[in-house]
């Protein structure tokens, strides 16, 4: 009998856009259209290359990340996307995502091609339903073309449609962070990812931070909880700090990353745990390029986790969902008990931001998702420290303590 093929998710960096937004920090090159078909040449011959060491899996998402994967054009993204198809044993129900922009996602005729060739989730980048809101952070679409983005999504028989929207922009007030909210929401979307901004060091919108109008801490608190309740109000699910579903459209592949299953990564700045292994490719498309078609140097992190040293990963990530985190799961996978996390979590309890559950397992409130930097943090803390009580304790001779 043939042993169970494991889970695998491929994601797939596509570092085109049309123009830089002012607050992004990802890997992404605008005005660089000659550089794609260099790019569509070394990311197949990467997947083909990759493709033996994913014999023993069953690849059941695949992403399309950015940068604007959408710019790319579909007839490259079907060219990517088939040697997917065709090298990998690639479930039929898989999830297969592409990101989008809404000045780039207009024609439904295209995105039909596309839902032909495999893609069956699309998320797109609206971000805000205010024509001011969009220039003031250099977002080149309008509203009016999110609506027809939309439109040509549904034309084009794609069902899963997921919306990206941002609060905290420049100079906004909770009631145009509702309006974008009800506006979204009018959209009939499937998924919503609401992040609050990020003023990233090294982009325009940090050079200006001081002048920029940016809402306060408290306000933008304020902003993501009544996020929560008016999404909670129209039957979205939260499933993750800053993400929400109808019920059965949480994004599979993203719970990946969150529930420490395995993907690969492909295209300079991707990361990938896969094998045991946790890599990441340089922010460099060149580099990129050379690594995969000549072999030279390309790698910016790898390291090799054992998995019984993953247990702060699993504390880590697992707080950040609605899922959280279960004692049985931790002691059964990573060998360490739980109970040295429970004077902490039960603080947390009493302070309204965590909440334990009948079958013990704990997850953050709303609240708690507010601080969850602070209470992993303590979280990790208190891990360290049973660790280091038991590793003096050994160093003594005292094996009572277990």
């Amino acid at each position: 009998m043939k042993p169970e093929k494991k889970p695998l998710g491929i994601y797939v960096h596509v570092p085109f856009c049309k123009s830089k937004c002012v607050y992004c920090d990802f890997y992404s090159l605008p005005h660089a259209e000659e550089r794609m078909d260099a790019y569509v040449k070394a990311v197949t011959a990467h997947l083909l290359e990759t493709a033996p060491r994913a014999e023993r899996h069953r690849v059941d998402t695949i992403y399309f990340g950015g940068g604007t994967p959408s710019y790319l054009g579909a007839k490259r993204l079907r060219e990517i996307l088939s040697v997917i198809l065709k090298k990998y044993d690639v479930d039929k129900h898989a999830e297969i995502t592409l990101e989008a922009n809404p000045d780039s996602a207009q024609d439904w005729r295209e995105l039909r091609t596309l839902r032909k060739a495999g893609f069956n989730r699309v998320s797109l980048g609206m971000q805000s339903a205010d024509d001011g809101e969009l220039a003031e952070i250099g977002r080149i679409h309008t509203a009016v073309q999110v609506r027809s983005a939309v439109d040509a999504v549904r034309k084009a028989k794609i069902d899963n449609l997921s919306l990206d929207l941002i609060y905290g922009l420049p100079h906004q007030t909770m009631e145009r962070w509702q309006a974008n909210l009800e506006a979204a929401v009018a959209l009939a979307p499937q998924h919503l990812s609401c992040y609050g901004l990020k003023v990233e060091e090294g982009t325009p919108l940090h050079a200006r931070r001081d002048s920029a109008g940016l809402p306060g801490d408290d306000a933008q608190a304020d902003m993501y909880l009544s996020t929560v309740e008016t999404l909670r109000h129209y039957g979205f699910f939260q499933y993750e700090i800053s993400n929400f579903a109808r019920p059965g459209f949480e994004s599979r592949h993203n719970l990946k990353y969150w529930t420490l299953q395995e993907y690969a990564g492909f295209g300079p700045g991707a990361h990938s745990d896969f094998g045991g292994v946790r890599y990441a490719y340089e922010r460099d498309l060149d580099t990129y390029i050379r690594g995969v078609l000549e072999g030279t140097p390309m790698l910016s992190e790898n390291e090799r986790i054992p998995p019984l040293d993953r247990d702060t990963e699993y504390l880590m990530l697992g707080l950040r969902t609605v899922r959280g985190i279960a004692p049985k799961t931790f002691e059964n996978r990573y060998r360490r008990r739980f109970d040295c996390l429970l004077p902490f979590l039960e603080e947390c309890r009493k302070a309204g931001y965590a909440v334990r559950e009948e079958d013990g397992s704990w997850h953050l409130t709303p609240g708690g998702f507010l601080v969850s930097n602070q209470i992993i943090g303590g979280v990790l803390d208190a891990l360290a420290a049973d660790k280091q009580r038991r590793t003096d304790a050994r160093a003594r001779g005292d094996f009572r303590v277990v």
